[in-house]
């Protein structure tokens, strides 16, 4: 790699903040100087990293000349109001908020990222694809040599921490009110979220679709460099605090060779695919990991070029974290 870095992490006290400066600890990141960026209600606050203690100071009135990489995961807005000011500092940034479009900043996979950072120039604006997108393209592309996917269909079952750290607040207070026969008022949420599922994920548009669901269409199409591809996508809100379950049927341009699929799974660099006649869960094997894990693999019941699977996945440590920590390695790698 080249010289150490500055970087700062905007959005330091959250879930995906915290999980940032864990993987840019454990994966020992060449970091010079780390900058913890928050609101100014978090700001006093402090977070380890290698074996001392970086206080989080407020995000207002940060100089972002003294960094040269700059990971935004707070919310869009936080997002869309700084991103101007750390580009004209001649910061690259990586964004995990979705608050940019992709035209402003095309998502990337570590695994086939340098395919678009070569069509651009430094400083770079880049984003961090949603969770879920993540899961599913690095699936997809282990599957491309072997089938050319027509249609991809999704039901994406998200934790709450999808929410950030007030939608984990709000499944524990939920949670709690209930088993001690309390009477429950939803704060966070606009209705009970625990023993439940929501079938929305944020306001729906005219057409009765969400923002994030119109994003992971746009991500899956522009990750898999395919923007025909047609992908219908149900985003729902379940009562699990960290990681995503994904329930995905693939329909090919040919009959499914199950076997092959099989053995392209097994031999996919991070993916792990469960035994045949079992399943992975988020709390069982998720939640945690680095990898992708895999199970239900089987074709359609009445259609052989249907492909169904279930994902599991941590929507934070390997959605988020981990994805956006090894874009900025390719950045440092190849192009900083």
């Amino acid at each position: 790699m080249n010289q150490p870095l500055s970087i700062a992490i905007v959005g330091a006290t959250g879930s995906i903040g915290e999980a940032l400066v864990g993987v840019l600890d454990e994966r020992d990141f060449p970091v010079k100087e780390l900058h913890l960026l928050a609101s100014d209600e978090s700001a006093g606050q402090s977070l380890s990293f290698r074996d001392r203690q970086v206080r989080v100071r407020s995000l207002e009135g940060f100089d972002f000349a003294r960094v040269q990489l700059v990971f935004f995961a707070a919310g869009a807005e936080v997002t869309r109001e700084h991103v101007a000011l750390a580009s004209a500092a001649g910061c690259s940034v990586i964004d995990l908020s979705a608050g940019l479009s992709l035209a402003q900043a095309p998502c990337v996979m570590p695994e086939d990222g340098q395919r678009v950072m070569a069509t651009l120039k430094a400083p770079f604006v880049l984003s961090s694809p949603t969770p879920s997108a993540v899961a599913l393209a690095l699936v997809l592309q282990a599957l491309r040599p072997l089938l050319l996917p027509r249609q991809v269909v999704v039901t994406a079952m998200l934790a709450v921490s999808a929410l950030g750290r007030s939608g984990v607040q709000e499944l524990a207070r939920q949670t709690t009110e209930l088993l001690n026969g309390r009477p429950l008022e939803p704060r966070a949420l606009d209705r009970q979220i625990a023993f439940n599922v929501l079938a929305q994920v944020g306001a729906a548009n005219a057409q009765g679709h969400a923002q994030l669901e119109e994003r992971l269409v746009q991500e899956l199409q522009m990750l898999g460099n395919d923007p025909q591809l047609k992908v219908a996508v149900t985003c729902a809100v379940v009562p699990v605090f960290f990681g995503d379950s994904l329930a995905v049927s693939l329909q090919a341009d040919a009959p499914v060779d199950l076997a092959a699929v099989v053995r392209s799974l097994e031999q996919a660099q991070g993916i792990e695919l469960a035994e045949s006649g079992d399943y992975p869960t988020v709390v069982g094997d998720a939640v945690g990991q680095d990898s992708i894990h895999v199970g239900r693999l089987r074709c359609g019941i009445s259609d052989p070029t249907q492909l169904n699977l279930w994902i599991a996945s941590d929507n934070v440590r390997k959605g988020a974290a981990l994805n956006a920590v090894q874009i900025a390695e390719l950045l440092i790698k190849h192009y900083l």
